[in-house]
């Protein structure tokens, strides 16, 4: 018997398509993934060049995989509120944040970025988990005057040095002040769309939002692709040897409803995201409290990893967690997100490990796809910790 290392992945009617489907895959999509129910491109052949397209030109990002969790009603702050860990007090109309959703043991069941459209108005941009039947369903069982759905919202992003440029041309020069993690409402072409300044990538970067996806998806794409044209706009898919560089967490990978967010390093170290001083009483606020005084037992830290290219971590190489032992070869954790840094010059990752082994300098070994590897715990994000690049100002990019 032998194994096909490379299995297509089935395209057919029962598993849902973005709103950009058709349009993306016009650009020679190489691989595809399933996320949140829908066909995900992946990378459209060489994920290496993708990586020094974000970081030298402008790129375009199918994501309508993103699906939107919309919370409207009379009760809709007190109950997003409630969804959240952090203080949404402190969000304005207009402003976004990252968000944690967590369950009652502490556990993150999502990590979306939230927009703020009105005072009784939220979207929640998912990552890879059913937020809409767990909100639907605590709406329910509270008797809160809300409305929660999937709006039929498709986002897209514009990521890279020169995406300014780009969004410019399409919004004209007042795109360009949008304040990091900040949304404005415009319209393109005809098109309603919520443009943010958030993305993927801890690059200069934008989404675009774009109502009535189903039926304005490909136009919006074909647009975007004819401004970007004269800036050298190259479509590719979610860079994640870049997000490893940045500290950035794949749920599914690195956090699960099984972590809490004092494990993956937003509770002690960014009390912003665990705020256990507000009045709401969010979902999990107990355990957390607990979790806090007690300690944990793990920690989620950064690894530089010896050894051959582990891949970029979309293209099929890292099938499987790496096994992380401790030098006298007991298995301590494992190897969550790893890629290969051209810039770095060497393998990193995130790995979960007993907070006996998290201070920075620690050796371990990694067992890889090449087999067993020096490792050694490093601090994270490995580039631009205080994100400098995605903060900028676009004008003078």
């Amino acid at each position: 018997m032998t194994v096909n290392p490379n299995p297509e992945v089935l395209l057919y009617p029962r598993i849902r398509k973005s709103p950009f489907f058709y349009a993306s895959r016009q650009h020679g999509v190489a691989m595809y993934s399933v996320y949140n129910h829908t066909y995900h491109a992946r990378h459209y052949g060489d994920p290496v060049d993708e990586y020094w397209s974000l970081l030298e030109g402008v790129t375009l990002w199918d994501v309508g995989v993103e699906r939107q969790v919309e919370i409207t009603g009379p009760d809709a702050f007190e109950f997003t509120n409630m969804l959240v860990p952090r203080d949404l007090n402190k969000c304005k109309v207009g402003q976004c944040k990252y968000v944690f959703v967590t369950a009652p043991d502490g556990g993150i069941l999502n990590d979306p970025v939230l927009l703020r459209l009105g005072e009784n108005h939220f979207w929640l941009s998912l990552a890879d988990s059913d937020v809409l039947m767990w909100a639907t369903a605590l709406a329910h069982g509270l008797g809160m005057d809300v409305r929660i759905r999937e709006p039929d919202v498709g986002p897209v992003q514009v990521q890279g040095p020169k995406s300014g440029a780009v969004m410019a041309d399409l919004f004209g020069e007042s795109i360009l002040d949008i304040p990091y993690y900040y949304a404005v409402q415009r319209e393109l072409d005809g098109m309603q769309v919520v443009v943010s300044r958030t993305g993927y990538t801890a690059e200069l970067g934008y989404e675009i939002y774009l109502h009535n996806a189903t039926r304005d998806g490909v136009r919006l794409w074909e647009t975007i692709w004819e401004a970007g044209k004269p800036h050298g706009l190259t479509v590719i898919g979610p860079c994640h040897i870049r997000r490893i560089e940045a500290g950035i967490l794949s749920w599914g990978c690195d956090i699960t409803a099984d972590t809490n967010p004092f494990e993956v390093g937003y509770g002690f170290e960014k009390t912003w995201m665990v705020d256990l001083d507000q009045e709401a009483d969010f979902l999990g606020k107990d355990a957390l409290r607990r979790i806090k005084q007690e300690g944990v037992s793990r920690k989620l830290v950064g690894v530089r990893i010896d050894g051959a290219s582990v891949g970029s971590f979309n293209d099929g190489e890292m099938i499987d967690v790496f096994a992380v032992h401790d030098p006298r070869g007991l298995r301590i954790g494992e190897v969550t997100s790893a890629a290969y840094s051209p810039r770095i010059e060497g393998n990193i990752g995130y790995a979960m490990v007993p907070i006996a082994y998290q201070e920075p300098g620690t050796e371990l070994v990694v067992h890889t796809q090449h087999g067993p590897q020096q490792a050694v715990v490093s601090e994270k994000p490995f580039l631009d910790p205080t994100k400098d690049i995605p903060k900028r100002l676009t004008r003078s990019a």
